[in-house]
């Protein structure tokens, strides 16, 4: 199982968020490219960075994750604000991965163009949840789609690379949401990244015991609840 640390950034800091609310911010660090230099050196497997000013419309932090990815070497995938095929297409070429959330679900003819040029393996699809019902728009608006069917749809369009997130438990310290995740990774060829709510090492063995693909280190990393050795050799 990757072990993957998050890089939120907002207005060029790294930040953590309490369930996606911009009124809830903690601030960890003013130096994104040190905090991620920091977390290649102590063994993680991928980056996951998030520009959420871009996931609220209200910026953009690219010339931030650019620089990252200059002194990187190992996978980034990037998060936030990725709503249209040039953007996508355009960050495609800098990263390893593109995570697409509220796209995807907009604009399925849009979603299957990308499909064709960047291949499965490039893309991500990012189900956000509230207890089982798809949110999207930096989890701002609820779609009324259930998730399992929601996968089941994406995976019948040829994708498997997805990032579960029960939005009730982003940036809690309560715990992953089992329920759900075991559901997601019983699918065929579905490859889940857990997200939200880890705060220990039991937290981190529970996803893998589920077959999740990686999980997602924020909070619980940022406030030394877990180091990424550890999550490693869960």
């Amino acid at each position: 199982m990757k072990v993957i640390p998050a890089i939120d950034l907002m207005n060029g800091q790294v930040v953590r968020l309490y369930k996606g609310d911009p009124n809830q911010k903690t601030i960890y660090s003013d130096n994104p490219v040190e905090i991620a230099k920091k977390w290649e050196a102590n063994g993680a497997d991928m980056l996951h960075l998030v520009d959420l000013d871009a996931t609220l419309g209200i910026g953009s932090n690219l010339p931030v994750i650019k620089k990252i990815l200059e002194q990187i070497s190992i996978p980034i995938q990037v998060a936030g604000g990725l709503r249209d095929e040039s953007t996508v297409t355009d960050v495609s070429k800098i990263c390893n991965r593109v995570v697409l959330g509220t796209l995807a679900f907009k604009d399925k003819p849009v979603l299957q163009k990308l499909l064709s040029n960047l291949g499965s393996q490039k893309i991500v699809i990012s189900v956000d949840h509230i207890d089982g019902e798809i949110v999207i728009h930096g989890w701002q608006k609820q779609t009324g789609i259930k998730l399992i069917n929601a996968m089941k749809e994406f995976l019948a369009m040829g994708f498997s690379e997805f990032l579960l997130t029960n939005v009730n438990r982003d940036g809690t310290l309560q715990g992953p949401d089992l329920k759900f995740l075991s559901q997601t990774c019983q699918l065929t060829n579905a490859h889940v990244i857990a997200s939200g709510g880890i705060s220990n090492i039991k937290d981190v063995q529970d996803v893998k015991q589920e077959n999740a693909f990686g999980v997602i280190l924020g909070k619980a990393l940022y406030e030394n609840k877990i180091s990424i050795q550890e999550a490693k050799l869960a």
